[in-house]
């Protein structure tokens, strides 16, 4: 997997109930874009590390 600063990334819920989250990525831990991830989550603009998993996907970001 690989990102770019301003990319989405969404995580599919894997358990009944469980929602879909989208973040926005925001610092990337290596120059090839590999994980980890600094994420702002949308729904409630909090910020964590991510090691993105099987249900994750990079949507490319907007362009500016």
């Amino acid at each position: 997997m690989k990102a770019h600063i301003g990319d989405h990334i969404v995580v599919e819920g894997t358990h009944i109930g469980d929602q879909r989250r989208i973040g926005v990525i925001t610092e990337i831990e290596h120059a090839d874009g590999s994980p980890p991830y600094r994420v702002r989550w949308l729904n409630d603009g909090h910020s964590t590390l991510i090691f993105p998993g099987p249900e994750s996907r990079i949507e490319p970001g907007q362009e500016a």
